[in-house]
């Protein structure tokens, strides 16, 4: 491959792909690398393979400029953005393998003066671990590369404009090192960058998620509560947020995706005495989910009952936020595999309108399933659904606030 990038993204995921095809429509070269070469190929074709808004066209754009290529080994390179997945091993505790992996990818190619960048979620002190390890396969580095840590902050669904125009929190091992990250980004984000040390910013990006996990924790138990009182829990939520200081956030059926579901362990892990309400807020989180697939079971065992026959039942929805199409730790999917493991001859329609198709579950049309539902779970907000209309026969259990 006869090109010579100035970046090299070790991660084409929902960040790497997109943050790669940002930096390259700055007339900047950028190589992205992947261990899957139909990502590879993809890209390499000016298309994309996950669900983005404006992605498409920023990469079909970058990648016919020349200025965006894939492959699945790196190449030299000034500056190296780690942007792959932290998953967890054992019991919640997170996985920094996949960053080791891509580090020492890139450990042979790399030069003094070069900038190295984690954006992956990461616990704290992984940068500097990074550079420990780096140092000891390359001493001779020592204190002539930059290495920094800036966590992404992005809304799936809205990613090419967050990435720009979203503040970033820049944290280096050293300062001279924070500069150089400063430089880098202000190449193509125009929100403000805020300089910090790495394990501060670190810190920060499990903060901000454990922060929103905690509040929406607050709103899925008021969910619990007002079942249990009878109380539509939307209009106690919408008068409760007239107060002038008062701003609750919407129950769903539990908290997925790869940030606000997964950081919290992250500080949990660390530091287990100390994370309270941290903890708490994930197991009410988790709980949710348990109870809906519950209150699903309920529902229908009592239709069963008053019908005397078997219901057809609508799941609808699969990724963890609306109109998206991440399945990343999605209570939708998790609720739905629970709900099936229960089942006996009742029919079920699974639906989830922004993927084609799915390796276990069988998906039906959204108009179609309900259509044909007894019985209609709402376990996303997804904008297809709220066109929809429902006979009187027809029990519809909304956990994510499609009819309110």
């Amino acid at each position: 491959m006869s090109f010579n990038p100035d970046v090299v993204t070790l991660g084409m995921g929902y960040i790497g792909l997109p943050t790669s095809a940002l930096i390259a429509s700055n007339d900047i070269q950028v190589l992205g690398v992947d261990i899957n070469p139909t990502v590879v190929d993809t890209i390499n074709r000016g298309e994309i393979h996950i669900v983005e808004p404006d992605l498409d066209q920023a990469v079909a754009d970058a990648v016919l400029k020349g200025n965006l290529k894939a492959a699945l080994d790196p190449l030299p390179a000034h500056v190296y953005l780690v942007v792959v997945p932290t998953p967890f091993k054992g019991d919640h505790e997170p996985d920094i393998s996949y960053v080791q992996a891509a580090t020492e990818r890139v450990i042979p190619l790399l030069k003094a003066g070069d900038l190295y960048i984690i954006e992956s979620t990461s616990p704290v002190g992984t940068t500097e671990k990074m550079q420990e390890l780096i140092y000891n396969k390359r001493p001779e580095l020592k204190g002539s590369i930059f290495m920094a840590y800036c966590p992404e902050r992005v809304l799936p669904g809205n990613v090419m404009y967050e990435l720009v125009n979203n503040d970033r929190v820049i944290g280096g091992i050293n300062d001279v090192s924070t500069q150089k990250a400063v430089d880098f980004y202000s190449r193509f984000v125009k929100g403000e960058l805020h300089r910090t040390n790495a394990r501060t910013a670190e810190m920060c990006k499990l903060v901000e998620n454990s922060s929103r996990d905690v509040q929406i924790a607050f709103a899925n138990e008021l969910s619990l509560i007002c079942d249990k009182a009878g109380i539509n829990v939307w209009e106690l939520i919408n008068l409760a947020n007239k107060h002038p200081r008062v701003n609750i956030l919407q129950p769903g059926c539990g908290v997925g995706g790869h940030c606000i579901a997964v950081d919290p362990y992250f500080i949990v892990s660390d530091y287990p005495l100390e994370t309270r309400i941290i903890g708490k807020a994930r197991e009410v989180n988790n709980y949710k989910s348990f109870w809906c697939a519950e209150k699903i079971n309920e529902v229908r065992k009592q239709f069963q009952l008053e019908h005397n026959r078997e219901p057809a039942i609508a799941l609808m929805g699969l990724a963890f936020k609306p109109n998206i199409d991440d399945l990343r730790e999605s209570p939708a999917k998790y609720i739905v595999q629970r709900v099936l493991q229960n089942a006996n001859d009742e029919t079920y329609f699974i639906v989830e309108p922004n993927i084609s198709e799915h390796s276990v579950f069988k998906l039906t049309d959204y108009k179609t399933a309900a259509e044909r539902a007894d019985i209609i779970a709402f376990l996303v907000a997804h904008k297809e659904f709220f066109e929809l209309k429902f006979g009187d026969h027809q029990v519809v259990l909304d956990f994510c606030g499609v009819i309110k």
